[in-house]
């Protein structure tokens, strides 16, 4: 069977979250005590509607800021152990932007954290996209993957799909049969475990 693990990228790998709050904070924007127990960004900041959140959101995709992420939590050291000591390729499939320069980034900006052979594929959707086509590719293959949001991961596992879930606070409440984690040292021994 091929080693292919794949991975969405915001909030699984990178974390935007940290990021984005950033640069909502430069342009004035007072974030909201319990704003993060939601998915919706409108909901994270005060005077802020979902039509302006959606806006800003596609500007910080699609802005130098984006090549500059951090790595979400722990995943830098165990992405890379599971490529150099266990040989698996990572397959990223991303709701960025359709923007090449945005791209660009997000795929230097990778390959900078997790090393330039890490990542064999990138596929790249429109801001907030849905990935039913993307993830339908892969249908029974049986490959994990990795995803914050709650509907992608559903929809993987009816897929065939070993999904996991990055727990984050806008998706604790999520209810599902396969596996929740807080860091990348779960998915690792996961993984590895079921070799």
């Amino acid at each position: 069977m091929d080693k292919i693990i794949l991975t969405d990228c915001d909030g699984a790998i990178l974390d935007w979250e940290y990021g984005f709050y950033n640069w909502m904070k430069e342009r004035g924007f007072i974030p909201k005590p319990n704003g993060k127990t939601s998915y919706y960004l409108h909901d994270h900041f005060e005077n802020l509607d979902q039509k302006e959140a959606k806006r800003l959101i596609r500007v910080f995709n699609e802005s130098a800021a984006i090549g500059f992420l951090p790595a979400l939590r722990d995943a830098a050291h165990y992405i890379k152990r599971l490529h150099e000591e266990h040989g698996y390729v990572f397959h990223c499939i991303t709701s960025l932007s359709n923007d090449k320069c945005a791209q660009k980034l997000r795929v230097m900006n990778i390959q900078k954290i997790f090393g330039e052979l890490t990542f064999e594929k990138f596929v790249f959707l429109d801001t907030g996209a849905d990935k039913d086509d993307s993830l339908k590719k892969y249908e029974n293959s049986g490959f994990y993957w990795i995803e914050d949001k709650p509907e992608n991961a559903d929809l993987g596992h009816s897929l065939g799909l070993r999904s996991i879930l990055v727990e984050h606070d806008h998706n604790a409440d999520h209810q599902c049969t396969y596996p929740v984690v807080q860091k990348w040292k779960q998915i690792y021994k996961i993984i590895t475990e079921s070799e």
